[in-house]
């Protein structure tokens, strides 16, 4: 007879938690009829990684890796969706009588008896991690059993409009699971790629893309029409691109998804940006700025007037930062406006003005009209043509603190990109208080970095550059991070605060490799040296950061 034992009395007695952390997940235990590892996990006192490790090594529960195991999907069905869902589990290998389950809880034999009721077989137990489990219950599960139901409304395409509509439908469960299942990796967008004889889902995780589903060409229209009515777009209009906005709630909060669909040769493609304030970094000391730079930028931004400017190619975390600073300057003696396209996150105390182009609310005209609004601190979302950069020069000028965004490769060219867009030299050295440039790399994962001795070519390419490291991090793989190595990113930055000799620099229009130089020897740190120091700290690798700075 198998000895049945309390997870409670082992983390006890292994001095891993008190008795009133037991007592009080205990006594949640009993109200939400949960699972303890899962509470204790929740309430902080134990983390998920010190829950697999004491199955691991104190009982001898197996742990795997749910990314790297080779899963057979008739092996999977053998547990019922609804057992599989209610206990976290997922069916592996099967041996004779013996069924190998990967658990989230390999200590409830509830669940081990219910499972060996359910399926004939003996039940092994693995541990996998939470995380893993979600992802891969709505891959076998989920995604399947929504797309074998869809395919037979597909030829009666005409009739369409109540599957579309109608919650139960597999149509509406597919999307809300591809939507659901995007969340549960961080994903920060959703693709649907129309090909000419398939359609492939793609998430952007970490910066990256990689194909996540494959649907089949007679699903294309459907899909795309069930996005366009939670967008509350046009499901007639096929041959314009079309911008629209939705909210889903998932775990019991609400997530903004702003939607894109522009035609190709193939159909419609769509793009779903997931805003997640969950995730979001709206902290001014969590943007990973180092503490010289977080120093000098909240000296820009303290500022009674002037013009900060954030560069950075797409997706470099531009907007995060300005609404990081937004943030820290919030008070109730401030009238602070900003005026976006979109607005991404909705932040209290501070009025949000998106632009509207199709009524004529561009940023310009927008900006005219925040600056008779008697605004303390105004937000430009981008800074794209010649007269919305006039409007805020002006505006800095006149009392206001104006921040916003150009698209630059670093910082000391912003300089010229304003003169190049008409605004005299000594205006722009007038206005602007100071600049950051920005990058975002990978952070290697927390579950499996390991300190590894740099390769020949990575120790040839530090030597050249004087920066000789004997050890450095990086990720082996694991189910916390998708098997890649990484996860989250953090920003690298080059911070530059204008003074009276740069100033003159400017009024003289020198050029980029000038002010580059001088900032330089006023001690500003590269993109690639704040790089370089986040790799000595152990946060990411060398071929992160070369790949974000355009080194070869």
């Amino acid at each position: 007879m198998t000895t049945r034992i309390r997870l409670g009395d082992l983390l006890l007695s292994m001095g891993m938690i008190t008795q009133e952390q037991l007592d009080h997940a205990l006594e949640i235990q009993r109200e939400t009829k949960g699972r303890l590892g899962e509470i204790l996990i929740q309430e902080g006192y134990l983390s998920e990684e010190q829950f697999i490790e004491v199955l691991e090594f104190q009982l001898g529960v197996p742990h795997v890796n749910l990314f790297r195991f080779q899963i057979d999907p008739t092996i999977v069905a053998l547990i019922p969706e609804s057992v599989a869902r209610r206990y976290q589990v997922l069916a592996l290998k099967k041996e004779r009588n013996k069924l190998t389950v990967a658990m989230v809880d390999p200590l409830d034999y509830y669940a081990i008896d219910d499972i060996r009721m359910s399926t004939g077989f003996n039940v092994e137990p693995v541990i996998a991690s939470k995380h893993e489990m979600q992802v891969y219950i709505e891959r076998y599960y989920g995604l399947p059993g929504s797309l074998e139901e869809l395919s037979t409304l597909v030829p009666k395409e005409e009739a369409l409009g109540e599957h579309v509509t109608d919650e139960d439908s597999p149509v509406v469960r597919l999307v809300n699971q591809i939507v659901h299942q995007g969340l549960q990796q961080r994903a920060s967008d959703i693709h649907i790629d129309p090909g000419l004889e398939e359609v492939i889902v793609r998430y952007r995780v970490d910066g990256l893309l990689r194909t996540e589903l494959t649907l089949p060409k007679s699903m294309q229209n459907i899909v795309i029409t069930r996005i366009k009515i939670m967008a509350n777009l046009n499901i007639a209009e096929r041959r314009l691109p079309q911008d629209g906005r939705m909210q889903v709630e998932v775990d019991f909060r609400q997530v903004d998804i702003r939607v894109s669909t522009i035609p190709t040769v193939h159909g419609e493609k769509c793009v779903m940006r997931l805003l997640d304030a969950k995730n979001a970094v709206l902290e001014l000391d969590k943007l990973g700025m180092s503490p010289e730079n977080l120093r000098v930028f909240q000296s820009m931004i303290r500022s009674a007037h002037g013009m900060v400017l954030i560069t950075g190619p797409t997706g470099s975390g531009k907007t995060t930062t300005l609404y990081a600073a937004l943030g820290h300057l919030s008070s109730v003696e401030r009238n602070i406006i900003t005026i976006e396209d979109p607005v991404e996150y909705q932040l209290p105390g501070i009025n949000q003005v998106q632009v509207n182009p199709v009524i004529g609310l561009t940023f310009a005209r927008g900006l005219r009209s925040i600056l008779r609004q008697d605004p303390d601190i105004v937000m430009v979302g981008e800074i794209r043509d010649s007269e919305t950069a006039e409007i805020a020069v002006r505006g800095s000028l006149t009392g206001h603190l104006v921040l916003s965004t150009l698209h630059t490769n670093d910082a000391v060219s912003s300089l010229t990109r304003l003169i190049d867009m008409g605004i005299e030299p000594f205006l722009v050295a007038s206005a602007v208080t100071g600049i950051v440039a920005q990058r975002l790399v990978r952070r290697v994962c927390d579950q499996c970095r390991a300190v590894y001795t740099p390769t020949p070519s990575e120790a040839a390419w530090l030597e050249a550059h004087g920066v000789p490291m004997t050890q450095m991090v990086k990720g082996s793989g694991c189910g916390h991070c998708n098997n890649t190595g990484y996860r989250g990113r953090l920003a690298i930055h080059e911070v530059v605060k204008l003074d009276d000799e740069l100033r003159g620099m400017v009024v003289e229009k020198r050029t980029d490799a000038e002010y580059r130089s001088y900032v330089q020897s006023q001690g500003m740190t590269s993109l690639l040296e704040d790089g370089m120091a986040k790799i000595a700290a152990g946060l990411t690798t060398l071929s992160e950061v070369l790949r974000v700075s355009g080194w070869d």
